[in-house]
């Protein structure tokens, strides 16, 4: 596999990585400009040169993952017997300047519920890079027009039709951010019930009124959930303020607050620590 079919793969799997390449070169040295190399916790593809300089590359790369760096670096090796190394010497006799690309974790957002706002809410969602999920029990909810048009957008996007809604919590990465919008209470309080089982998500929305949300509130205290984790939840959602009930309207005001609660939704998340790794392995 060669870095190009990596780097689509570590998109795929949203696993963050380290995008290397030679930028320039002043007398001999090992690769050209343009040669790049991709760095994941526990992976190597493509060469940017090999030796002192590959290791060194690597090394560094896997430690902007691990303190999870989103800003590019650059780094300048010389390739000389009189330059201090740590990983043996490389006597080309140039010099080489690499820059040092962290690739961002595009987010998961988990929509529950393809009713009219649901849908109005995935349309804006898909024309983000981001993993969209949408789930919903009914079958039959896109038409052939909707999913191609969902399709269209940045966004990668999975259509589910589970049983039971909350089943697909368990497949869902840490730190994905949950939007409950079902037409149905009783399913709502499934997901909340099951999401508030595993802590870590990046954020729980549901749809309704307070009078709604003090029900929910009391049934999932009553079921046992700390109150720091239940209020954590929000119930309504959208931007205050925000007039209109159409699910244009809702869907847009929804958007706007997840985008306000969970900042930019392209993000970096530091890797495992990782054993080091021959250069070239």
């Amino acid at each position: 596999m060669d870095w190009v079919d990596a780097l689509a793969r570590l998109r795929d799997r949203d696993e963050p990585c380290v995008l290397v390449t030679v930028t320039s070169v002043r007398g001999h040295a090992p690769r050209d400009p343009g040669a790049k190399m991709v760095v994941s916790a526990t992976g190597l593809w493509g060469s940017v040169g090999g030796g002192n300089l590959e290791a060194t590359a690597v090394q560094r790369a896997r430690a902007m993952l691990a303190d999870g760096v989103t800003v590019p670096e650059t780094a300048g090796f010389g390739l000389s017997e009189h330059v201090p190394t740590e990983h043996g010497r490389q006597c080309c006799g140039g010099e080489v300047q690499l820059l040092l690309e962290p690739v961002p974790v595009r987010a998961t957002v988990a929509v529950f519920g393809l009713g009219h706002v649901g849908y109005e809410l995935a349309r804006i969602l898909s024309r983000l890079e981001l993993r969209l999920v949408l789930v919903d029990t009914r079958a039959g909810r896109l038409t052939e027009e909707q999913r191609a048009d969902l399709d269209s957008g940045p966004a990668t996007v999975t259509v589910l039709r589970p049983v039971a809604p909350e089943t697909v919590l368990a497949d869902l990465p840490a730190g994905a951010h949950l939007l409950v919008l079902t037409h149905d209470h009783a399913e709502d309080l499934a997901i909340l019930d099951a999401a508030l089982r595993r802590p870590g998500w990046g954020s729980v929305g549901l749809i309704g009124s307070a009078a709604k949300w003090a029900r929910f509130r009391r049934r999932l205290l009553h079921e046992g959930h700390p109150a720091r984790l239940v209020d954590a939840i929000r119930c309504p959602i959208g931007v205050p303020g925000v007039a209109g009930k159409e699910p244009a309207v809702i869907a847009v005001s929804v958007a706007a607050e997840l985008l306000d609660a969970a900042g930019p939704l392209a993000r970096h998340r530091p890797a495992p620590e990782a054993p080091p790794r021959a250069a070239g392995s």
